[in-house]
């Protein structure tokens, strides 16, 4: 029962010290390990926006217009507008 005993103690030790020694790590690391997250995920939005901004700006962009072949009469500015706008006088 004293083995038993004595085994569970020291995997509790070993347990603790690896909580220790990984906290440590990742605390003097923390500063490298943003950046390089950081600098991953720039990359990724970066490749990610330029293939995919252009077909969604193409995509967002109404067709140009038909322009008229021909152009109607000029507006007779002495008898009024017609369409329900105020003649001039």
């Amino acid at each position: 029962m004293q083995k038993l005993i004595n085994g569970i103690a020291l995997l509790s030790g070993l347990t603790s010290l690896a909580v220790i020694g990984g906290g440590t790590y990742l605390y003097l690391n923390k500063d490298a390990m943003i950046e390089k997250v950081k600098q991953q995920a720039i990359e990724e939005v970066t490749k990610t926006v330029t293939g995919k901004l252009p077909g969604m700006v193409k995509s967002a962009i109404p067709p140009m217009p038909k322009l008229p072949t021909k152009t109607g009469p000029v507006l007779d500015f002495e008898a009024g507008f017609t369409g329900g706008a105020l003649p001039i006088k």
